[in-house]
């Protein structure tokens, strides 16, 4: 058996790998939400975007698999066992810091994407029915109209408004209007909106991203200790 330190080793590994568990369903889900949340704005955003909470999806699953090798590997007291899931979860701290710092930069870059989507898209709203739909969506649920002012839509649908740049009127029977008079007009711009939301978004991929990674690389520290331990042991036999 191991010296005591090397077994207190051991145990503190085996808790840390029950950690790792849940920080990897933590990962799942916090890509999953974001992913989803990105998904419902497509049409605005770069394929970029979507690499970051694709990536923790990616962790998050494989982190059950590395985890079986910490686990069966520090009860066993097995090196070489230990060590593959030291060398694993190196790459997946590599992997988590990529994440979280493509979350930060995405933030950055979150204004400049949205304003070159929003008004190349904006131009079509009249010719793809898809993205009319997308357009309507987008206002009715943020609450906004146009890219930065709602007269951006003068230009484009000859000095009209959409409907969807106008909440709801109560009492409304027969027809509707929305227009720079309207008492329901949306005066916030959708870059604004938009990008507040994205750029939330983006930020929690980078805190999940790179605070995670440093808990796990705890686990890691410990595991080389424990697996240093076990060499040690083996060779004095």
């Amino acid at each position: 058996m191991l010296f005591y330190s090397s077994t207190a080793i051991k145990y503190i590994l085996f808790v840390f790998n029950l950690i790792f568990v849940v920080t990897g369903i933590a990962l799942l889900g916090v890509g999953i939400v974001i992913k989803g949340v990105y998904s419902e704005y497509e049409a605005f955003l770069d394929d970029r975007f979507f690499s970051a909470p694709s990536l923790l999806v990616f962790v998050g699953t494989i982190i059950f698999f590395i985890a079986f090798f910490g686990c069966c590997g520090a009860i066993r007291e097995n090196h070489c066992m230990v060590m593959t899931f030291s060398i694993l979860m190196g790459g997946i701290f590599v992997l988590e810091l990529v994440a979280g710092i493509t979350g930060y930069i995405l933030s950055d870059d979150t204004t400049e994407v949205l304003t070159a989507k929003l008004n190349s898209s904006m131009l079509q709203y009249n010719h793809s029915l898809e993205l009319t739909e997308v357009w309507d969506q987008l206002q009715e649920r943020l609450h906004c109209c146009g890219t930065k002012n709602f007269s951006d839509w003068y230009p484009v649908l000859n000095n009209s408004l959409p409907m969807s740049c106008c909440g709801p009127t109560t009492g409304a029977i027969d027809h509707l209007t929305c227009n720079a008079q309207s008492v329901t007009l949306y005066h916030t711009p959708c870059l604004k909106s938009l990008s507040v939301l994205i750029r939330d978004n983006a930020v929690t991929i980078g805190g999940a991203g790179i605070s995670i990674a440093f808990i796990q690389l705890l686990g890691v520290v410990f595991a080389c200790n424990l697996a240093r331990s076990i060499r040690s042991h083996y060779e004095s036999v």
